[in-house]
């Protein structure tokens, strides 16, 4: 039996719930089941001060309820009680719906990392056989601009509303997002997967530079301390690292600073705006594949990447084509998820989540290339890591 009695506060003693049979079978008879709180007296100095909702959990032996032939050693009706702020767990649709909130969020990360691993693989398996960066890149985005076009038009997503004032809101947002993409992939292209990443994991140091330095923002001491082992990792790591390449090296720094930049306007332009994570990232792909194209055309050109896909093809099969759809929309998916995700999580549950992110691409990377690691190298990428939890922990 579970009942619920709302008072004001008032104090309830001990033996307040302990009554004797004849007692509240006497009360049974005369009124009701529970005898009216505010006529009770305060007998002892030991009670228990009760200002929110009283919930009775069970009675033994309590009036006509529930009798038994068992006595007690001094025939006393016995009354169980919590309250509101200890509840016990109780079933009903409020647990069921945080039950499978949380499942819906365990999802959304296992298919944001496997995504985000799948991605990077097939991604440099490209770079290795066509190490074109800049088309590469602008594929990933037209593949996922595609994709959103023709869920809107077969309304398998509903289309954002959008205005003239959303779009130059989110032109800085995609000005770096485009930045942080393509220095990101001329990374991977120079060095391994797990080596960009590792640089990658030194992003928030570049977030609260930037936010110190060019916003005027403070943080707490705990925070600038977490930058210690972030930035003595990476360059442990960078110092220690066998295929070093400095161009490998500052793609993955610019990507740092540009995706810092890319979280700041996103943060300033888009408040207030009723768009999903989903059509955010939608419009954001669109937006720079406009930006990067006359870019990437400029740079490497149609005729090198004839001649490249040519070579790819000779040396690689016709499968080069699958691995080039394979990143292109793997790249959309884990982008797409992450985004969806941050409507679900807080943003210390999401940067935890991107730190078990880089973990798992590192290792599975490592294992697929064949990375050839030292110990003083796997230290150094520890530590980093470890540091970036540690800041998303001082940060909240």
């Amino acid at each position: 039996m579970m009942s619920t009695v709302k008072q004001a506060a008032f104090t309830i003693n001990g033996c307040d719930f302990i009554r004797s049979k004849s007692q509240s079978l006497a009360s049974t008879r005369r009124i009701s089941l529970l005898p009216p709180l505010p006529a009770m007296k305060s007998r002892r100095s030991s009670g228990v001060s009760v200002s929110k909702p009283v919930f009775v959990s069970s009675v033994e032996s309590f009036g006509g309820l529930k009798r038994s032939n068992e006595k007690t050693d001094s025939g006393l009706v016995k009354c169980k009680a919590y309250e509101a702020d200890r509840a016990e767990p109780m079933e009903g649709p409020e647990s069921k719906a945080e039950l499978a909130r949380k499942m819906k969020i365990g999802v959304y990360f296992a298919t944001w990392w496997f995504l985000n691993v799948i991605f990077n693989i097939y991604n440099k398996k490209v770079l290795n056989a066509f190490p074109f960066p800049w088309l590469t890149s602008t594929l990933s985005l037209a593949a996922g601009s595609l994709i959103m076009l023709i869920s809107w038009t077969l309304r398998i997503a509903e289309a954002p509303k959008t205005d003239l004032e959303f779009w130059k809101t989110l032109l800085p947002v995609a000005i770096a997002h485009t930045i942080g993409h393509v220095a990101a992939t001329v990374s991977m292209s120079k060095v391994a997967v797990s080596f960009t990443h590792i640089i990658k994991s030194g992003e928030p140091a570049f977030s609260v530079l930037v936010s110190r330095f060019l916003l005027g923002e403070s943080f707490p001491t705990a925070v600038y301390l977490s930058l210690i082992p972030i930035i003595g990792g990476c360059g442990l790591s960078a110092l220690t690292e066998l295929n070093f390449n400095w161009i490998g090296f500052s793609g993955a720094m610019i990507s740092n600073v540009a995706f810092v930049f890319r979280n700041i306007f996103s943060k300033k332009g888009m408040k207030g705006k009723s768009v999903s994570g989903m059509n955010y990232y939608a419009c954001l792909s669109m937006l720079s594949l406009l930006i990067l194209t006359p870019f990437a055309i400029a740079v490497e050109g149609p005729q090198m990447w004839a001649l490249g896909f040519e070579k790819a093809v000779s040396q690689i099969g016709p499968q080069i084509v699958w691995w080039m759809a394979a990143q292109s929309v793997f790249y959309h998916l884990y982008n797409q998820v992450s985004y969806m995700s941050l409507d679900e999580i807080s943003p210390l549950t999401f940067s935890i989540g991107n730190t078990m992110k880089r973990i798992s691409v590192i290792v599975s990377s490592i294992i697929i290339f064949r990375t050839p690691v030292q110990p003083v190298n796997a230290l150094g990428a520890a530590i980093a890591i470890l540091g970036t939890f540690l800041y998303s922990q001082a940060k909240q």
